[in-house]
């Protein structure tokens, strides 16, 4: 029976913790939060998007970074057989806008409760404990070391998570584990993470969500470097939402920023908003402009567009030229934001670099540095688009770790 130590009692070290104790390990789970899945009660603004009813096609070509390596992984555990196993759990799902898949609880806790229970039915225990270092002689894993002593093993899955929220335990640890046993660590990134922008505009917009609009991110070369159709928020600093967030991961460097380019109205061609435009002017033709675009757009938004378009606030409906409206459609199909830099790690979602892949075998989740050594999860240089993927990385690959750590 093999002694199996897991570090880090997230959705990737619950997983793995789970399986090798089904398998017939010997398994312990160390968490130095006095709480399990601290990071998983956050996940989906507390309802926790557990996975995307999607196939495996859809996820890899949502995971930008390093996919092919997870090729294995996600092939053991698809997601129809992830959405599953929470439903064999006890755990009763719903599908949401975009395939998202969540409990139909709406409550995070209950995924933790579940991959809790999972763990512990299978015979792992789970033990309060802060790991200080990982052992290793002649290049083979010997055990842990722990604010309370030395603990045995043959195998350890480090499962630590990156750096981002940091107060739920991702601080990081991980990666001085993989540098200490002679691993390359890609230097960790926020991904997933809003975007800062010196335009007052998002300060005056503050607080204004943005449903069905088109974004589309470019680079200052003018190269094309994200697109997508979704939500958007103004903020304080800049953008968030789901598209922004998902846009943060092509957005590697910041040395000359980027550019955000918002279609306001993209189910209308420029000819259909300027019919729109002209009808909604001339219901109005008698009346300042700036109380003629109500219908059109939200409050918080005229007095910007306003502002941008450089027409009189008094001029009457009646009076503005076709180029005007051309010019107001022009900009409502091409709102531009200027984006300087990523939010700090800390607000990112995950963090994208780890342990480089090149150095672990896909099939295993078990370094080629160091035998009985394994990771799983975002201690690893993968990462993925919002919407379920980068949880399905973490269950995929913890279930692979944790079914290799039992049986090799």
């Amino acid at each position: 029976m093999n002694r199996v130590v897991v570090i880090g009692g997230g959705a990737a070290g619950l997983m793995a913790a789970g399986f090798a104790a089904y398998y017939g390990a010997d398994v312990k789970l160390l968490e130095k939060m006095h709480r399990v899945g601290r990071k998983l009660m956050i996940t989906g603004k507390g309802r926790c998007n557990l996975a995307n009813n999607c196939d495996i096609d859809a996820f890899m070509s949502n995971t930008p970074v390093n996919n092919k390596f997870l090729y294995s992984a996600i092939n053991n555990f698809p997601p129809q057989d992830i959405i599953g196993f929470f439903e064999e759990q006890g755990l009763k799902t719903k599908t949401e806008r975009g395939n998202r898949v969540f409990p139909v609880s709406d409550k995070a806790s209950d995924v933790v409760d579940v991959m809790r229970r999972f763990a512990i039915k299978n015979g792992a225990s789970i033990i309060n404990s802060e790991v200080r270092a990982v052992k290793a002689e002649n290049g083979a894993i010997t055990g842990v070391a722990t604010n309370d002593g030395f603990i045995p093993a043959d195998r350890v899955i480090v499962a630590t998570g990156g750096v981002s929220y940091t107060r739920t335990g991702s601080t990081g640890d991980g990666y001085k584990f993989a540098r200490s046993l002679g691993h390359t660590v890609v230097a960790p990134k926020p991904s997933l993470v809003p975007l800062e922008s010196p335009d007052n505009d998002c300060r005056r917009m503050q607080g204004l969500s943005l449903r069905n609009i088109s974004l589309k991110i470019t680079a200052k070369s003018g190269k094309t470097v994200y697109e997508d159709f979704g939500e958007l928020l103004f903020t304080h600093f800049g953008i968030s939402g789901p598209t922004v967030l998902s846009a943060s991961c092509n957005m590697r460097d910041f040395s000359e920023g980027y550019v955000a380019h918002i279609d306001l109205k993209p189910a209308l061609s420029p000819e259909q908003l300027d019919a729109r435009i002209l009808r909604d002017l001339s219901e109005n033709i008698n009346r300042d402009v700036s109380n003629s675009l109500s219908k059109l757009l939200p409050r918080k938004l005229i007095p910007v567009i306003l502002d941008r378009w450089k027409i009189s606030r008094d001029k009457k409906c009646n009076s503005v030229t076709r180029e005007e409206r051309r010019a107001l459609v022009s900009l409502l199909k091409d709102f531009d934001v200027e984006i300087i830099r990523p939010r700090p790690i800390e607000e990112a979602i995950i963090t994208s670099g780890g342990v480089k892949v090149s150095e672990i075998n896909p099939k295993t989740m078990e370094s080629k540095l160091v035998s009985g050594l394994y990771f799983a999860g975002e201690v690893i240089d993968v990462d993925a688009y919002t919407g379920g993927f980068n949880l399905m990385i973490a269950w995929s690959t913890g279930r692979l770790a944790g079914e290799s750590s039992a049986y090799l």
